[in-house]
């Protein structure tokens, strides 16, 4: 049948709103429960009896939507905590990362300089090879030639810890590489379930 245009009109405050639509459902539910119980004659009870349970379906629609919203809100607090404490892992190792590089850095400086001064060592050996009459640059020089070996020790091994650091930050940022790549994957994950569930509330309204 056709609807008057009070009708219409409070039809569509039923539909537009959350809080204030479901006051206005539970009032024409009320209203049209006493118009059922007064209703006169078997048409008019009927009426009443549809407008009840059409105003019942809204309200269990309005609640269902509600629960679905909260739900989405509980799966999206949980997403972000998850993110939070990815975010706080990869500081501790960008934290690290950042101690080996500081490290590694000290230890070329020191590489340098036993490197400079075995240069100035070579350089001066090669003065006192000139002068092999005297006693004393002889002891000299196997003084330097003692303390060259020693330095060349060192050298070697630092060169090697250095190289053993190199791959060690190599690996980190790998493994910082791969955390990233691992937490952009889950953040897509998250949009898609995301727009699936807004898809599946819209095909809900219709």
């Amino acid at each position: 049948g056709s609807f008057s245009p009070d009708e219409v009109i409070r039809k569509r405050l039923l539909i537009d709103g959350d809080g204030a639509g479901d006051d206005r459902r539970i009032n024409l539910l009320v209203k049209s429960f006493i118009k059922w119980c007064n209703s006169g004659s078997q048409e008019e009870g009927y009426l009443q009896y549809q407008r009840m349970l059409s105003t019942l379906s809204q309200c269990e629609f309005s609640m269902g939507k509600t629960l679905l919203v909260y739900d989405m809100n509980l799966r999206e607090m949980e997403n972000y905590e998850k993110i939070y404490k990815d975010i706080g892992k990869h500081e501790k190792i960008i934290a690290a990362a950042h101690e080996k590089i500081s490290e590694c850095k000290k230890q070329i400086l020191q590489a340098k300089r036993i490197r400079k001064n075995r240069q100035e060592y070579d350089a001066l050996a090669k003065v006192i090879q000139h002068h092999p009459d005297r006693h004393e640059t002889l002891k000299q020089l196997e003084a330097l030639g003692k303390e060259l070996q020693n330095l060349s020790h060192i050298k070697e091994n630092v060169e090697d810890k250095l190289e053993l650091r190199r791959k060690q930050f190599h690996v980190l940022l790998s493994t910082i590489h791969e955390l990233q790549q691992t937490l952009e994957n889950d953040e897509k994950l998250s949009e898609a379930e995301e727009s699936q569930e807004t898809q599946m509330e819209a095909e809900a309204k219709q």
